[in-house]
């Protein structure tokens, strides 16, 4: 007669094999090998290391290498909350906040619990850092989807906006380190073509991804109207994205014989911009990464002659017009920076990025240092 252990062991086969079960109940990914024994759920390796961030909630145990009682048994991913019903409604990049508002807030269990992130519409009050000065002030901030449109307000009953940012270019990102806070979002527009920052903070963390996430929103209905019948495939990873690299590395001019100077990095697609500081409202200039067929390349270290530079793990970036010297405070440094601009050099450039290109290298050369 088989023994408990062994009997608990074919029942969870047997559960797995039921219709609902032979995915993950939170990324859909194929046979999942763990399960949330508190909340009834089949879930995959990934999400079951997010389930240990919420272990009020959720208590986990492999399927293969942990035993299971009797009770433990109720299993049934058939029951759970819609995967698709949430897809539809927040278009979000964070695995750990989708669970979060899924078991903890328990938004999806009825529509009334759902946050608005795709109403169209939202308005509240943010803290947004001052351009010249730095300070923290309440800024009332409204997202209308209609009008295409982020604003935010000086006073909280003016009329008129302070800044309009049109959806089509509105990047955002979180960045507590940068910040200095745990709930710190950064916002990017262009304005007159220039790439604009803005850094805004909620005490409450819930309100700062419920922004993150009704701008992703806003986001993801221009890109639907904008690409009519392009497929959530592709147009889900230009909803938002994080940037390829950021730091701090020394600058020369264009000469190669000026001062290198310390200067905040960022590289945004093929952009790299710098910044007197990582803070900056607007970048200092902007440098152009084309690609290997258009003769781009990226090499280690500086040429011969260049001197003057005091951090000494230096890189060349080599363009059509002319090359850029940096320098890094490590080999460590070197080696990342280097392994990010190949990533961008070594990708052949889109269409759009053919048509949205202007004369970097020009911006770059005569901006000051």
């Amino acid at each position: 007669m088989a023994s408990d252990p062994d009997r608990n062991r074919q029942r969870v086969h047997q559960l797995l094999e039921r219709p609902g079960n032979e995915k993950c109940a939170d990324c859909a990914a194929a046979d999942p090998e763990w399960a949330s024994y508190t909340l009834g759920v089949f879930v995959c390796q990934s999400c079951s290391g997010l389930h240990r961030n919420i272990a009020h909630i959720s208590k986990v145990k492999s399927l293969l290498l942990d035993p299971w009682s009797a009770s433990e048994l109720e299993v049934r991913n058939d029951v759970c909350f819609d995967y698709d019903q949430w897809r539809n409604c927040v278009i979000c990049t964070d695995p750990s906040k989708w669970i979060r508002a899924k078991y903890e807030r328990k938004e999806f269990m009825c529509v009334e619990r759902q946050e608005p992130y795709s109403a169209g519409y939202r308005e509240g009050f943010l803290w947004k850092r001052g351009r010249d000065n730095g300070q923290y002030l309440s800024r009332k901030f409204i997202l209308s989807e209609r009008e295409g449109v982020l604003k935010y307000f000086n006073k909280h009953d003016a009329k008129e906006p302070k800044a309009i940012m049109k959806i089509s270019s509105v990047n955002a990102t979180f960045q507590p380190a940068k910040i200095g806070t745990a709930h710190g979002l950064q916002i990017t527009y262009l304005k007159d073509n220039s790439t604009r920052n803005i850094f805004v903070y909620h005490e409450d963390g819930k309100e700062i991804v419920d922004w993150f996430n009704a701008i992703r929103a806003a986001r993801f209905h221009y890109l639907q109207v904008a690409f009519p019948g392009s497929p959530n495939s592709e147009l889900l990873p230009k909803v938002t994205r994080a940037y390829i690299k950021e730091g701090y590395m020394e600058k020369t001019g264009p000469k190669h014989t000026e001062v290198f100077k310390k200067r905040w990095f960022t590289m945004d697609e093929r952009r790299l911009m710098y910044f007197k500081d990582p803070l900056d409202a607007y970048a200092r200039g902007e440098v152009f990464i084309g690609c290997k067929q258009n003769n781009y390349t990226v090499l280690s270290g500086f040429p011969s002659t260049v001197q003057g530079s005091h951090w000494q793990f230096g890189i060349t970036i080599v363009t059509p017009d002319r090359k850029f010297l940096f320098a890094c405070e490590t080999e460590e440094d070197q080696k990342d920076w280097i392994a990010a601009f190949e990533a961008v050099i070594n990708r052949p450039m889109l269409p759009r990025e053919y048509a949205g290109t202007f004369n970097y290298n020009q911006v770059f050369t005569f901006l000051s240092l």
